[in-house]
């Protein structure tokens, strides 16, 4: 399905019905990511499965930035009367769930994370490089938008104040230190490192992710 929201065309899937959750995949991915977890939720829950903008089948617009995909967030759930949803967010989409509940922090229900950092440095330095060199070749926006930001300050993370679980790989590409600062910084936050994991290998196309989840939702 279509709608649109924030100027934009976001297409979205549905499946299942209970409790919404709001799925976000990661940089130059889609809600197929997804495809493994949706059929452990759908049981128990109301999935919204989405595109971001510039992504998928969504609207390939000539501006992204996260704060522009937080925006087309926040108005896709009042647009459809979503009532606190969770918000469950993978690396881009991670970073999306956390500015979305910093600017409207009654908006979600529960945030969970996954790979999300604070600033391109958060990654490790081998990955900023390799994303450097992406952009280099290929002058691709996402990557663009990958080196440029976020540039999310810890005085904005002690503005949520819903439960809020922080998931990484033992071998993320987010440097363990970083996501300690997130956790450490959002007030009665969780988190989680997964062990002999990497930044997706948890969650793109496997169900590993649900059964690390299903406690939290």
């Amino acid at each position: 399905m279509n709608i649109n929201v924030n100027n934009v065309n976001i297409y979205y899937e549905v499946y299942g019905s209970g409790r919404p959750i709001i799925l976000l995949h990661g940089n130059s991915e889609t809600h197929e990511i997804f495809d493994k977890l949706i059929e452990k939720l759908k049981d128990k829950c109301k999935v919204y499965a989405i595109d971001s903008r510039c992504h998928g089948k969504s609207e390939k617009t000539s501006e992204i930035s996260y704060n522009l995909m937080r925006d087309d967030i926040i108005a896709f759930i009042k647009k459809l009367k979503i009532e606190k949803p969770i918000l469950y967010g993978f690396s881009d989409g991670g970073i999306i769930g956390l500015l979305v509940a910093i600017k409207e922090p009654n908006i979600l229900s529960k945030l969970i994370v996954s790979g999300a950092n604070l600033s391109p440095n958060g990654m490790k330095k081998s990955i900023l490089i390799l994303s450097k060199l992406g952009y280099f070749f290929t002058k691709n926006k996402l990557f663009k938008m990958m080196i440029d930001e976020p540039n999310i300050h810890l005085e904005e993370l002690k503005k949520i104040k819903i439960p809020t679980i922080i998931l990484a790989g033992q071998r993320d590409v987010i440097k363990l230190e970083h996501t300690k600062i997130i956790k450490n910084n959002i007030p009665n936050s969780i988190l989680e490192i997964v062990k002999n994991e990497n930044h997706g290998s948890y969650i793109i196309h496997t169900s590993k992710i649900y059964d690390i989840i299903k406690k939290y939702i």
